[in-house]
């Protein structure tokens, strides 16, 4: 019988011939506002918050929630946002004798929370409740020597660092394409030499370039092979196939580069499932059997 690896490389290859749609990235990224006002912040402010990776767009003060009849959740940490504070004062000039209009110019900061990190607070939000899956928490939590995790806007793998970098479950449409984009940054951090390692990881390629194009293969393939060993990848599937895709065109190669590619993204897959070197033994001879 074909392994997993095998269905999902197959119907992955022939969706690459009939052509797919173009990908999209599947988190959100609105820029943040204050709850109560509804601004938007300007200026540094939208990275200092937009970069934390959180589901819901706003954010609050402690007093704000206390009037909103709310709270921040024990535990958390606040973040910083800054604003020039400009005050205008009358002040004698001693050479003419005139009173004279001034302005003092400074840069104050506050503390704010995201609306996840509160109680009792409504969300303006469409209530969107991203459960986890209990297989894909499996298999994440099964990875030997696993990388370091951050929360971030982005979702990335950091070589020099080994972190992956990943926005919150909340601030993705679907549990299923969080566990997707996850596997394909974990599967980046098994080409780190403390894991199976892979030529050219630990360099940087800079984007668009062969080596880089060729590393998202992998790691997207990567990510479709475990989301058929978890049973998501029939709502991932279509993601997965337009991404390779587009990086496929622009190595200027065809749908067979998926083949090598394939190959080792089932060693990543294996290192991330904890295989032992006998179990993967033991696939490929039973693969062999059924050819």
């Amino acid at each position: 019988m074909p392994t997993a690896y095998e269905i999902v490389t197959e119907s992955i290859i022939k969706q690459l011939e009939s052509g797919v749609a173009p990908w999209r990235k599947p988190w959100r990224t609105e820029p943040p506002a204050n709850l109560v006002s509804k601004k938007e912040y300007r200026g540094i402010n939208i990275f200092l918050l937009a970069s934390l990776g959180y589901g819901s767009r706003y954010w609050i003060t402690y007093r704000q929630a206390q009037a909103l009849g709310g709270s921040v959740t024990k535990g958390q940490h606040g973040s910083k946002v800054v604003f020039w504070k400009i005050d205008e004062y009358r002040k004698e000039n001693k050479e003419t004798g005139e009173t004279e209009n001034h302005k003092s110019i400074l840069l104050r900061y506050y503390t704010v929370f995201n609306l996840e990190q509160c109680e009792g607070i409504k969300s303006p939000e469409p209530h969107q409740v991203i459960h986890p899956i209990k297989q894909c928490e499996h298999i994440v939590n099964s990875i030997p020597n696993p990388p370091s995790f951050e929360q971030d806007s982005r979702a990335f793998y950091r070589p020099s660092t080994d972190t992956v970098g990943m926005p919150r479950r909340s601030a993705f449409d679907s549990a299923e394409k969080y566990y997707s984009t996850l596997f394909h940054e974990l599967t980046h951090s098994t080409g780190h030499p403390s894991r199976v390692g892979r030529e050219g990881i630990m360099e940087h390629n800079p984007f668009g370039s062969e080596d880089y194009s060729k590393e998202e293969l992998v790691a997207e393939m990567g990510a479709a092979m475990l989301c058929g060993v978890a049973g998501i990848e029939s709502q991932t599937l279509d993601d997965s196939v337009s991404y390779l895709q587009s990086w496929i065109k622009r190595l200027k190669s065809d749908s067979r580069l998926i083949v090598s590619a394939a190959s080792q993204a089932q060693k990543a897959a294996d290192y991330i499932l904890a295989k032992t070197a006998a179990e993967t033994e033991s696939d490929m001879k039973r693969e062999n059997e059924t050819i």
